[in-house]
């Protein structure tokens, strides 16, 4: 899968370049690039947002550069375009699963009071949110949208560890989990995970 980004911020995806992530990179599993949308403004001091028609308070993000930057990396419109918005629908394991089956996504961070509306009508198939409340910009959404993407695309992780966590069936939430020592500061471990019961444990483990 490839995944493209666009941000006035790309210093803030650093945490894309650690952990299971960085493994699948590195792998060639997953890509992920990087574009400032700001390297794409026609306004002679680079300036990418600007305030709204109808007044109010802050600025909004112009159309031009945005528009422009994914025309250029996606111009047949073959990726699948989602724009990060507190507005959208909230992402679901359901749809995180969906997104994961599509070979390319682009992924557009809004910031300051929001994206002009004409950008989203001319380039964007889907809005999503990561839940009811408002952030200063979509980098954040955007990284936990590709985290738990990556996980579902095939050799990112093991697929036998999908199958028994939270949310891989409706209603379902994952078991407790313990380790060595069985017991830690007089906090016991279940007998039944200690007896070697295997239907017993899977009994347990079902809650």
């Amino acid at each position: 899968m490839q995944v493209d980004i666009l941000t006035l911020f790309p210093q803030m995806f650093a945490p894309l370049d650690t952990s299971i992530i960085k493994r699948a990179r590195d792998a060639g599993v997953i890509k992920i690039n990087l574009h400032n949308f700001r390297d794409h403004t026609t306004d002679k001091h680079r300036r990418t947002d600007d305030s709204p028609f109808g007044g109010g308070a802050g600025l909004v993000l112009t159309a031009q550069p945005i528009v422009d930057c994914i025309e250029s990396i996606d111009p047949d419109h073959k990726a699948h375009r989602i724009f990060m918005s507190p507005a959208a629908p909230t992402l679901t394991q359901k749809r995180v699963c969906e997104l994961a089956k599509h070979d390319r996504l682009i992924l557009l961070c809004g910031h300051y009071e929001g994206v002009d509306q004409r950008a989203i009508d001319l380039c964007i198939d889907e809005c999503i949110s990561i839940g009811e409340y408002v952030l200063t910009g979509g980098e954040l959404p955007a990284m936990v949208l590709v985290d738990a993407v990556a996980r579902h695309v095939p050799g990112v992780i093991k697929a036998e560890s999908l199958v028994t966590e939270s949310h891989s069936t409706p209603n379902y939430h994952e078991h407790p989990h313990y380790t060595r020592p069985s017991n830690f500061r007089g906090k016991t471990v279940p007998q039944v995970l200690l007896d070697g019961n295997h239907k017993e444990i899977e009994k347990f483990r079902k809650g």
